[in-house]
C-alpha cells in the first residue's frame, strides 16, 4: 500500500470529501458483486477541475483510481482489487441541459437514473436505456458498463444513446468525444469505445444523452408455458415475426415463486411466463403488435394469455418483474441469491435450449439456477441460489458457470449482454476474446498507460474470480 497525501486531497475537494476512516473504506470496498478489497482513500469530487487535479496526483504518483456509482454493479466493477483511490462520482450530479428542439440533454455522472426520467417526464419525453436497478444507478455507471433494461429489445442499450461525452484521461487532460448530433461519421468513435470500458480508459464528467417521446399507448401482457422450451421458442419466434415488442421478458418457476413469496402477486406457478409489452402513439398499432404476440404465444402452447392497458394492472405486472432480483434472497431462506454468471446472450433460436442448459447444469452441480431475462434483446440472467457458508457450493457454482459459458460460446453467444465483465467474468470474457486480447491491451496503454485506471479488470482480471478478492461471505473450510 502507498501512502495517500491526505493533505494534497484535502487541498482539491475539502475536508469533507475525502474519507479514509476503516469504516468508510469496508463499506467501499464492494458493490452488488461478491467481491470485496479495501480501499485506501474515499474521494467526493463535484467539479471537473477537481477530478483532472485528482487524477494528475494518481498519474504522478502511480496510484489507481476507481470510479464508482450507485454500486449496484454485479461483476466487481467498482471492486479496489490493488487498492488505491475510489472516486465517488455521486456528488456530480446536475442536470446541466435539457434541449428539446435537438433531442438530447446533457448530464453530469453522478445523475441517478430515475431523476434524469423524472425531469424529463415533464416534458413528454424519457430516457429509455433505464436498468432495474434505476432507483439508485448513475449515468456514470451505466456508460461504463453498457447497461439497458426491459426496454432494450425495442430502444436499445446506453451506447445506443451516447452521443458524445467529456472525458478526462489518466493524466488529467479533458477531452470532448463525439458530437450533439445524432449521426457522426468522421474518424474514431471514440465516445461508443468508452461506453463498457468499465472506467479503465477515463472518467466521463459530462454524457450528452439523446431521449425520445414518451408513448401514449403501453399495453402489457402475460403469457403462462407449461414447459420453458415452449416460452423460449415463442421468444424466437416473435423476434423472427417482426414484431416490435417495447418489452418481452422470460421468468422461470424459480423466479415465479420468489416474486410470490415476496410479494404475494398471486401469478400462476407454472413452468415459465412471458411478460410482453408494446407501446406507441396510435393504440391501433399497438393493438396490432399485442394480437401478433399473443397468437404467436398460443402457436407455442401458451395459456391464460392476457393484456392489459390498465395503469394499475401494468404496474402490478412490472413489479414483478422490476423486483425479482431482490425477491430471489427469499426463494429459500438457507440459500442467498448471488450474481455469478448473470447476463449472458445467445442468438434467439438459442433461447430455449439456454433456459433449459440453466436448469441441467443446477441440477447436476446440486444449486439453484433461475432462468430469466430480457430475452428479447437475447440476454438470459441467472442467479445462483445456494449456501454461501459452504466451500462446496462455492466449488459447484465455479463449475456450474463454467459449464453455461461453455455452453453460451458453443452456440456463437457472448459473456455479458449487459452487466460487463468486471472480475466474476474474466474467465469466460479472456476465452471468448482470445484472439483480440493484445488489441484490447494496445488500447488501455494508449489510453492508460502507467495502468491507473481500474487496473485489475477486463483483460487484466485474474481468472479466478473465488480467489481474486475476498468473498463477502463467511465461508466455512
Amino acid at each position: 500500500m502507498k501512502t495517500i497525501d491526505e493533505t494534497r486531497l484535502r487541498d482539491i475537494v475539502g475536508e469533507r470529501n475525502i474519507k479514509t476512516d476503516p469504516s468508510d473504506l469496508y463499506v467501499y470496498g464492494s458493490d452488488s458483486s461478491v467481491h470485496h478489497a479495501m480501499p485506501w482513500a474515499i474521494v467526493k469530487p463535484e467539479t471537473t477541475s477537481q477530478v483532472q487535479e485528482i487524477m494528475r496526483y494518481a498519474n504522478e504518483e502511480i496510484i489507481p483510481v476507481i470510479a464508482r456509482g450507485g454500486g449496484s454493479g454485479m461483476c466487481g466493477q467498482a471492486v479496489p482489487i490493488q487498492g488505491g483511490i475510489i472516486l465517488d462520482m455521486k456528488g456530480m450530479n446536475k442536470i446541466l441541459e435539457i434541449n428539446l428542439e435537438d433531442v438530447y440533454c446533457r448530464v453530469e455522472p453522478g445523475v441517478v437514473d430515475d431523476d434524469l426520467n423524472l425531469a424529463l417526464k415533464q416534458y413528454g419525453v424519457f430516457y429509455p436505456a433505464t436498468p432495474a436497478s434505476s432507483r439508485i444507478a448513475t449515468i456514470g455507471g451505466e456508460i461504463a458498463n453498457n447497461a439497458s433494461g426491459v426496454r432494450s429489445v425495442k430502444y436499445g442499450a446506453t451506447r445506443d444513446a451516447v452521443l458524445g461525452m467529456k472525458l478526462v484521461l489518466p493524466n488529467g487532460d479533458l477531452v470532448t468525444l463525439g458530437s450533439h448530433t445524432r449521426v457522426e461519421a468522421s474518424g474514431y468513435q471514440l465516445h461508443k469505445l468508452i461506453v463498457g470500458s468499465e472506467g479503465t480508459l477515463g472518467i466521463v464528467v459530462e454524457a450528452t444523452l439523446s431521449f425520445v417521446p414518451i408513448p401514449e399507448f403501453r399495453c402489457m401482457g402475460v403469457a403462462n408455458f407449461d414447459a420453458l422450451k415452449d416460452a423460449g421458442e415463442a421468444i424466437g419466434s416473435i423476434m423472427a415475426s417482426g414484431a416490435i415488442p417495447s418489452m418481452l421478458e422470460l421468468v422461470d418457476d424459480v423466479a415465479i415463486k420468489a416474486v410470490n413469496k415476496t410479494m404475494d402477486l398471486g401469478l400462476k406457478e407454472v413452468a415459465a411466463a412471458l411478460i410482453f409489452e408494446a407501446d406507441g402513439m396510435v393504440k391501433e398499432a399497438v393493438d396490432y403488435e399485442i394480437d401478433k404476440i399473443k397468437k404467436i404465444c398460443e402457436k407455442h402452447n401458451g395459456t391464460d394469455i392476457h393484456a392489459s392497458y390498465d395503469p394499475k394492472e401494468r404496474a402490478k405486472i412490472f413489479m414483478g418483474r422490476k423486483k425479482l432480483f431482490p425477491a430471489l434472497s427469499k426463494y429459500d431462506d438457507n440459500l442467498a441469491s448471488t450474481s455469478l454468471a448473470d447476463d449472458m446472450a445467445v442468438p434467439y433460436s438459442k433461447m430455449a435450449e439456454l433456459a433449459g442448459k440453466v436448469h441441467e447444469i443446477a441440477d447436476e452441480n446440486n444449486i439453484v439456477m433461475t432462468a430469466y431475462g430480457h430475452c428479447g434483446s437475447g440476454c438470459m440472467h441467472t442467479k445462483i441460489l445456494m449456501d454461501t457458508k459452504r466451500k462446496d457450493q462455492w466449488d459447484s457454482a465455479k463449475k456450474a458457470i463454467t459449464q453455461v459459458y461453455d455452453y453460451v460460446r458453443s452456440v456463437n453467444g457472448t459473456t455479458s449482454a449487459e452487466h460487463g465483465i468486471g472480475i466474476s467474468k474474466a474467465e469466460s470474457f479472456k476465452i471468448e476474446k482470445s484472439d483480440s486480447l493484445s488489441l484490447l491491451a494496445g488500447i488501455k496503454k494508449a489510453f492508460d498507460p502507467n495502468n491507473i485506471l481500474n487496473p485489475g479488470k477486463l483483460a487484466q482480471a485474474p481468472e479466478n474470480w473465488v480467489t481474486a478478492t475476498n468473498l463477502r461471505y463467511s465461508v466455512n473450510s
